[in-house]
């Protein structure tokens, strides 16, 4: 069976040595079903990625752009529906269930990984009253946790694209109504997680951290060997460009745990705060209210300068953090990722590590979401050749990636992980390392002909 699922991953469009990886991983969950559920010829497969941020940090939740890709590892999920209501989610790795009934009065668990699958079954159970199915599902990840790499909303999306599927959620009323089309499914998911309004849905308590949909589309949009432009509030696409022939992204794990809870979802939720601040400031100031700072900048020349004048008239005590929020927001949306962009259409990778690497100053500096080690990371990468190199996610911990040739990859790699190990010994246990192209998006394999 591991060449049969090696064979349906690679169709769908992973390298070939992910594929051979994620048949092994397909092999451990189908044992787990046959000893927890039954049969796994009779369940349906699921492929769900997590997601490089190429560039877009801190951004999405204003509506600004992101460069986007997902990475070669994910969930790996069989499952099969239940006509009883009730949910089962078994992972294969850590031997845990949660089981639940699928209603909308769900319980949170707050801080707990249980709490993004509940977060998804009591929307849907709330947002679509035909929904009574629920499912057996087994799962794998190979995404190392909390560690910048969307595994959190990877598995939103894991529970979710089985129990839509089994419920026929898109045939439904209020899909119909509200979810036009991929990219505003994305929207409503991240909106799952953060617990905001989408369309005629109505807000719910999420998972209380206050992102926004940019993990969700690039799990769910981004192409096999592309790189994905998105634009946020609402999600739209902005193009997209070739990952350049002959590189790969090298992924440093750190080893810093970077779960957004605690103290880390109280700076994470700082950030998100500040751009709703200039939001809420503009709109006072013109007398209109929008959700999208790009759209407020791209008004006209001074918008900018017009913004950060009402700042320091409205908010005098805390005006210079959010001018220079302003600058970092329109830095990455306006000048980097264009200037990224334009490099890699015209075939020049090696080009485009200067502006990298102002994006990451700014989230070291104006961010203040970068730890020792992923600074560590980033700028070694640099010093070791890489054409470009960047920490990605929420920050507070998580991983780097770094664009480098093929012919070297694998040198560098080993480099790359002495360098760090040997400057941060004490993350030897969690820290990780891994090549991988461009992966396909989340969605259902189908069987072999």
């Amino acid at each position: 069976m591991t060449t049969a699922w090696q064979e349906r991953l690679s169709a769908l469009g992973l390298s070939e040595k992910a594929a051979e990886y994620g048949a092994r991983q397909f092999a451990i969950v189908e044992r787990t079903y046959a000893r927890r559920v039954g049969d796994p010829a009779a369940a349906r497969a699921w492929w769900v990625p997590g997601r490089i941020e190429v560039l877009g940090k801190h951004v999405d939740y204003g509506g600004g752009r992101s460069l986007l890709a997902t990475v070669e590892r994910g969930f790996h999920v069989l499952a099969t529906p239940r006509r009883d209501g009730v949910v089962r989610i078994m992972d294969a790795s850590r031997q845990t269930t949660l089981r639940l009934r699928l209603r909308p009065d769900v319980p949170a668990r707050p801080g707990a990984w249980a709490n993004y699958p509940i977060s998804v079954i009591r929307r849907v159970a709330r947002d679509f009253a035909g929904a009574r199915q629920g499912m057996d599902a087994v799962l794998i990840s190979s995404l190392p946790s909390a560690a910048g790499l969307s595994s959190s909303s990877a598995l939103v999306i894991a529970t979710f694209l089985p129990l839509a599927a089994f419920n026929n959620l898109a045939e439904q009323a209020p899909w119909r109504m509200s979810i036009p089309d991929q990219d505003a499914l994305a929207g409503y998911l991240g909106a799952m997680e953060n617990g905001k309004v989408f369309g005629e849905f109505p807000a719910d308590q999420g998972v209380g951290t206050h992102g926004g949909s940019q993990d969700h589309t690039a799990i769910l949009r981004c192409r096999a060997g592309r790189l994905a432009q998105y634009r946020f509030l609402p999600v739209g696409p902005e193009g997209d460009t070739a990952m350049p022939t002959g590189w790969s992204f090298a992924i440093g794990v750190s080893g810093v745990h970077a779960a957004k809870g605690g103290a880390v979802q109280a700076h994470y939720n700082a950030l998100a705060r500040q751009l709703s601040l200039l939001l809420a400031t503009w709109s006072e100031r013109c007398g209109s209210r929008t959700d999208s700072l790009l759209d407020v900048l791209r008004q006209s020349p001074d918008a900018q300068a017009a913004l950060a004048a009402a700042v320091r008239e409205q908010h005098p005590d805390e005006a210079d953090l959010l001018v220079r929020r302003l600058e970092q927001f329109s830095a990455e949306c306006l000048e980097i990722i264009p200037s990224v962009r334009a490099e890699l259409d015209a075939g020049r990778p090696e080009a485009i590590g200067e502006a990298i690497d102002r994006s990451q100053q700014l989230a070291e500096e104006v961010l203040a979401n970068q730890v020792p080690e992923t600074v560590h990371l980033a700028s070694t990468a640099r010093h070791l050749g890489a054409a470009a190199a960047s920490a990605f996610g929420a920050g507070f911990g998580g991983s780097v990636w770094a664009l480098v040739p093929d012919d070297s990859r694998e040198h560098f790699l080993a480099g790359w992980r002495a360098r760090y190990l040997a400057a941060f010994p004490a993350r030897a246990g969690r820290a990780a390392f891994f090549i991988s192209q461009p992966g396909p998006a989340a969605g259902e394999i189908p069987g072999l002909d």
